[in-house]
């Protein structure tokens, strides 16, 4: 059987073959972000909001990277379904072209603005020389961030996720080297602070690229002569934007989202509530990696079967994705419900953070599961060509909280009891509104083949 090929075969063994690289991978790239956050520490309190302030700019920019990256997936998956190399190579040469114009107006717009943004935020002295000093050395590796979730697209839509999985693996430990050497100095390399700090990530991302170029070059679907004769077609960079822009929006929301709890958060409980919310969706964050690699699975093979048009396929993947990922949540759950304290504590041992943050977790644990069901449901959509409604979800789950955590914390006086229960009430009337839907556009397809 050709490994490439996710539609036929055991999905059960597609599944570990694809997310168990890819979770892995996602697990180095969480500890990467933890040497960074460890050597800021080293540096002090403002070089750690220093680089805190950067985090829209950062987290707009993975975004986009993302959105890209799940558009060449998505697209390339249904050419390889097709068994259309000529229209494999015609998405890979214009995501790669779309990547790199992308990659390089970022770093050149962006400065216009940032500095207002960050005094917006209410930056100012040493904290925003050194969140701007941080941002603009990681704009120099625009360019790379961007070109890896592409290139990485191209993989992934072959089921093959394990080069990423090195490059993340590789670049953790790359990175536990270049953050002394460049933070603290050696021989003739000066003591450059945070600026180091982003400079240790450029240099591993530009190394990153460099690695999955030639991952792809060996891939057996990559063919030099047929990626030579595809030419760039605005037609096709048009596709690939129609997929690439509702998964930025949808994933850029997240922000806002975050913005309006902390708002609320800092309203209702004050500073160690805000601070025992921030340490939680750490938590959470951890937990929730070994469900990545279900979401690139599901993307492949969904990608992958609507190109074969094989609709049986797509809701066999969507049901066995589902699974697995609430079993492993539930598993997550059972382990941070009792010991939500503990956890709490290895970050920050003050008991009323400790105290906030178990309440937090306790209740959240309600909607765990949500999270793997919505981005299950998210990754079917965009593997059968159907990413705007993603961006209604984003909105619905980001915009409304500031009407139903006004509504239950101050007209019903729940105050900080009414965003944790806002939290779930939304995650799950989000998973409602978004299974039908996909229910629906999945019966359109089974009709529109018969």
């Amino acid at each position: 059987m050709d490994d490439n090929n996710l539609v036929i075969g055991n999905l059960n063994k597609h599944f570990k073959k694809i997310a168990i690289p890819a979770s892995i991978g996602f697990l180095f790239n969480t500890l990467f972000n933890v040497v960074d956050t460890y050597f800021a520490g080293y540096l002090g309190t403002d070089a750690i909001a220093g680089m805190s302030i950067s985090f829209p700019i950062f987290f707009l920019l993975l975004a986009i990277s993302m959105g890209i990256g799940n558009s060449a997936t998505a697209l390339s998956a249904i050419a390889i379904g097709k068994k259309d190399q000529v229209l494999l190579h015609q998405y890979t040469k214009n995501s790669l072209f779309l990547g790199l114009i992308i990659g390089l107006l970022i770093p050149l717009i962006t400065p216009f603005f940032i500095k207002d943004l960050f005094a917006l935020a209410g930056a100012e002295g040493t904290v925003l020389k050194i969140g701007l000093d941080y941002t603009n050395t990681i704009l120099y590796g625009t360019i790379f961030f961007v070109m890896n979730y592409v290139i990485n697209g191209f993989l992934n839509a072959q089921g093959n996720t394990k080069p990423f999985r090195n490059f993340l693996i590789i670049g953790f430990f790359l990175n536990i080297l270049l953050d002394p050497l460049f933070v603290l100095g050696f021989w003739f390399i000066p003591k450059m602070g945070v600026i180091g700090i982003a400079l240790a990530t450029v240099i591993v991302q530009g190394i990153g690229t460099l690695y999955l170029t030639v991952s792809v070059l060996r891939s057996k679907a990559f063919k030099i002569e047929l990626y030579r004769e595809a030419s760039i077609k605005l037609k096709t960079i048009k596709e690939l934007l129609s997929q690439a822009i509702p998964s930025t929006l949808s994933t850029a929301t997240i922000a806002l989202g975050v913005f309006i709890i902390n708002y609320f958060v800092l309203r209702y409980g004050g500073s160690d509530t805000v601070a025992a919310y921030g340490v939680s969706m750490r938590i959470e964050q951890i937990a929730l990696i070994p469900t990545i690699g279900l979401n690139i699975a599901v993307l492949s093979i969904v990608g992958q079967s609507f190109g074969a048009k094989s609709i049986d396929r797509i809701r066999e993947t969507r049901n066995k994705g589902t699974m697995y990922g609430v079993f492993i949540m539930i598993i997550g759950t059972i382990i941070i419900v009792p010991f939500a304290p503990y956890f709490i504590s290895f970050f920050d041992s003050s008991p009323e953070v400790v105290r906030a943050g178990s309440i937090y977790l306790r209740i959240e644990a309600i909607a765990f599961t949500t999270y793997v069901i919505l981005n299950v449901n998210v990754s079917v959509l965009q593997g059968i060509k159907k990413p705007k409604f993603t961006i209604v979800i984003g909105i619905y789950r980001q915009i409304f909280p500031f009407i139903i955590f006004f509504f239950l914390g101050t007209t019903l006086a729940l105050g900080i009891y009414g965003v944790w229960w806002g939290i779930v009430i939304i995650n799950w009337s989000a998973v409602f509104i978004i299974f039908l839907y996909t229910n629906y556009e999945l019966r359109k397809l089974k009709k529109a083949s018969l």
